[in-house]
């Protein structure tokens, strides 16, 4: 089983207008149009089994309608294989009742964006949603290190994931792009014996950039394979679960790049898609 726990879409008109700025914001470009179906067309052709949707709250008033939206994509999760999770933002006044009329909705988990969301992870604002989800099980990806399209902007750094799981206590915690994108080192020098999930997403490969002269060559390449294998194995194969980032990532390549490293065939399963399975419990495809 093949389950992609981070992946984005929008509904089909907001799609078409908002996957062209996203492209100038990060200077790269999407593999797919970021709706739902060019992601289960993308699906079908990788042979993923299931994709995790990961919408971002950019202010306090769209959390319940973004909330009701993944709601109604979940409705067909069976048909297609899409599962969204739900969002909150931490200006949102009362977050602990909307955290738990997620819950109710059967969303399984929250995505947190510190960087739209102009908010550090150790935050008390963050601090404090993260106790709430720990209360009602749910689980929280967020995203960590920098983001192409806020050049030089961190408001997920290793140290503060380290800061904020000491404040909060036990929690089912997913930092995206392996511990922190572009932030590898720290993330691999603090986090090895943190309580915390890692994915995969954008991290291995490298960018696709657009053609306009903005990256260098030297910018182009993410993190190396060496330094991946060095940190499954420091952290544990257990803890990693695979992510493409779609529409930023190919499901296709990354699906690839996983089963072609020199992992054991146990390693390359769970990190595909057992480990994910444990946590989501989606039905066996």
């Amino acid at each position: 089983m093949i389950i992609d726990i981070h992946t984005h879409t929008f509904p089909d008109k907001l799609a078409a207008t908002t996957i062209p700025k996203l492209e100038l914001m990060s200077h790269t470009k999407s593999y797919v149009d970021g709706t739902n179906g060019g992601l289960m067309a993308s699906m079908a052709k990788a042979g993923v089994n299931y994709s995790v949707v990961l919408p971002v709250a950019t202010s306090p008033k769209q959390v319940v309608h973004i909330n009701d939206s993944s709601a109604r994509i979940n409705e067909q999760f069976e048909q297609t294989g899409i599962f969204s999770f739900g969002c909150i933002h931490p200006d949102y006044d009362d977050y602990r009742a909307e955290l738990a009329r997620v819950k109710d909705l059967g969303l399984k988990g929250i995505k947190l964006h510190p960087v739209y969301q102009d908010v550090n992870f150790d935050d008390i604002r963050t601090l404090r949603i993260l106790d709430r989800a720990a209360e009602l099980g749910l689980i929280v990806l967020t995203h960590s290190g920098l983001d192409v399209g806020f050049p030089g902007r961190v408001r997920v750094t290793p140290a503060m994931v380290q800061h904020a799981v000491k404040e909060v206590g036990p929690l089912t915690l997913i930092l995206a792009h392996m511990g922190g994108w572009r932030n590898w080192d720290e993330a691999e020098q603090l986090l090895a014996d943190a309580p915390v999930y890692l994915d995969t997403s954008y991290s291995l490969g490298t960018l696709y950039a657009l053609d306009d002269g903005y990256y260098k060559p030297e910018d182009l390449p993410m993190l190396s394979q060496e330094q991946f294998l060095r940190m499954v194995h420091t952290f544990g194969p257990h803890r990693f679960l695979f992510g493409t980032d779609s529409p930023w990532g190919d499901q296709s390549q990354g699906v690839e790049r996983i089963r072609s490293l020199p992992l054991t065939e146990e390693e390359k399963t769970g990190i595909l898609g057992g480990n994910a399975q444990k946590l989501l419990n989606f039905p066996e495809k």
